[in-house]
This record gives structure tokens, sequence and C-alpha cells, in this order.
């Protein structure tokens, strides 16, 4: 197959916006591949910041990081994302140059909690008022379960709203897979 598979995309959009030295956000940290993939990006005088409102979540992405020596590249959060402006270290604004969220619930984990719209959007605004110029935001959206197709129908009625002066929004799925696929939804930061 050609065409990249959401999640090899989602990757390739945040190689392309993050370079050793930056800071970069894993809003929802679940198991800690994000979190990791992250770190690699940053490099050694860059770092991360992982969200999520899970211990068992922030536990498993502890112990991804030190499995690979990568726990000093990155601080954990157990909080929202939509706390972030408000723990953030003061030196974060200009530096942030990349976010993921795989939206839904902790594969493996408690399906009754999951991501929520109004949390999702108020750390959307945030960054993009954090974020260095064309950053970018990639949101991985699970919308097969009940939860899951309510935050996606708010979510997509917030970005295909915002200024296009202000960001550049992507949407990239495949529409003819069955049980609602995944889907990227990718924000770049203009000014």
């Amino acid at each position: 197959m050609k065409l990249d598979r959401i999640l090899p995309y989602a990757r390739i959009l945040l190689e392309k916006a993050i370079s050793s030295g930056d800071y970069a956000i894993d809003a929802t940290a679940g198991n800690g591949h994000d979190t990791l993939f992250l770190t690699n990006l940053v490099g050694e005088d860059g770092h991360v910041f992982a969200f999520d409102v899970q211990e068992e979540a922030i536990q498993q992405t502890r112990k991804r990081l030190a499995e690979n020596n990568a726990e000093q590249k990155a601080t954990l959060f157990l909080q929202s994302h939509d706390q972030l402006k408000n723990v953030l270290p003061e030196d974060c604004k200009g530096k942030v140059t990349a976010a993921i969220f795989n939206l839904g619930y902790l594969p493996g984990g408690d399906k009754s909690i999951v991501t929520e719209a109004d949390s999702t959007i108020a750390a959307i605004e945030q960054l993009l008022d954090l974020m260095a110029i064309e950053g970018i935001i990639v949101l991985v959206v699970y919308h097969g379960h009940p939860e899951g197709a309510i935050e996606k129908d708010a979510l997509m009625s917030y970005v295909t709203t915002l200024p296009q002066d202000r960001a550049h929004v992507l949407h990239y799925g495949f529409m003819n897979q069955r049980n609602a696929p995944p889907f990227i939804v990718a924000i770049e930061k203009r000014k």
C-alpha cells in the first residue's frame, strides 16, 4: 500500500514539525508510545510534556520511558490536557513545535474514561497561543464508540470554523473502510 496509514502519517507530520531542541506535547499519554517517540525527536536539548487523567497511563508512560533511558527528556502530568497552560514552564511560549492527541479511551484501559470535546478544544486553543509559528497539532480521532462520535462532531464543528489566517486545518483519513475508522485532523499555526 502506497498511502500512509493513520498512525504512520501522524508520525510523519510530527517529524516535519519537530527539530532537536524543541518542546513537544503528548496531550494523551496513554501507554507512552507517542511520548517516547517525541523524546527521540526533541533530542537531548528539547523536552516533552505529557498529560493524562489516568494514573495507569502515567505509570505505563513512565515505565516505557525508563526502559528506553528517556525519562529525563519528559515531564508527566496527571492532569487533563486543558490545564497545560497552567502547568507548563514560562519558557514554553513559542518553543512548542508539535502536539499530538489520541482521542477516545486508553487502549486496554477503562473504556468509560474518554476524552471530551470541551477539554480537547480548550487544549487546542491554549496550544495555538503557546506554539511556534508553523507548529502542528495532530489529532487522531477515534470515533467508533458513542462518546467518540459526540466528540468528533463537536471537534469538526470547531476546526472548520478556525480562521484560515490563524491556522491551516487538514483532514486525512480513509473514507471507504468499515466500522468508523480513525482519522487525522492536523492544525498548523499560522500566526
